[in-house]
């Protein structure tokens, strides 16, 4: 889709990512996947000015026609007050990604690059009640303590305390409107190229260069 073409199905001021066509990821399972495994995530919004905010996120498919999101910030934080306009909000949820040198490829004439993934979720925020901002503290701390070997639980906490922490943030859910995944991955080489790369990356040895290099052997084309 050229680019005039592309201004004509969003709405002045709102938010796109620039995916060509062999970089763009559509399945639901793999973006969910991706968000869930790196929830804490950024959230924008440009209702009055760009403000951005790094939260953990609760990613949840099974609400909303694309699935919704849940979170909470400081009410010191002033970007919740932007939440009640109709203006879209993005959240960006960042996956493994890695420089790729040109001495990595097998064909000459290369040029360096960067290899990651990246899912793009859209919608308007919207503040919940107490006993929803409960609930949602409650997930959130169920889906990172659950997997410890002595996981905490609210429950430690006396009631007086949960009343005073939740008078000092804001809950909200955003649900989903539109998504966009971008994997770049180097789709767009040879598979002598990507295989070359794969091996580079591995030999590197780094925790984010291998988790390209296993998201690039998944993907290799036959």
């Amino acid at each position: 889709m050229a680019y005039s073409e592309r201004k004509k199905t969003h709405k002045k001021g709102s938010f796109v990512l620039y995916t060509p066509d062999y970089f763009k990821i559509e399945d639901s399972a793999e973006l969910f996947g991706l968000m869930r495994q790196n929830s804490f995530a950024t959230l924008i919004t440009a209702a009055s000015s760009l403000t951005a905010t790094h939260l953990p996120f609760h990613v949840d498919d099974s609400l909303g026609a694309l699935g919704t999101l849940t979170a909470h910030m400081a009410k010191a934080n002033p970007q919740w007050e932007e939440f009640s306009t109709d203006d879209e909000a993005l959240v960006i949820f960042q996956g493994p990604h890695a420089y790729v040198s040109p001495s990595m490829y097998a064909s000459a004439n290369m040029v360096p690059t960067w290899n990651y993934a990246v899912v793009h979720a859209y919608g308007r925020p919207e503040i919940v009640s107490e006993n929803e901002l409960l609930e949602i503290l409650k997930v959130a701390v169920t889906d990172y303590e659950t997997g410890r070997e002595c996981p905490w639980a609210m429950e430690t906490l006396s009631d007086d305390f949960i009343s005073k922490l939740s008078r000092a943030i804001v809950g909200f859910k955003i649900e989903i409107t539109r998504i966009e995944g971008k994997y770049k991955m180097s789709q767009n080489r040879s598979k002598t190229d990507q295989l070359s790369v794969i091996e580079g990356l591995l030999q590197t040895g780094g925790t984010l260069e291998n988790d390209v290099a296993q998201w690039m052997l998944k993907n290799v084309p036959e």
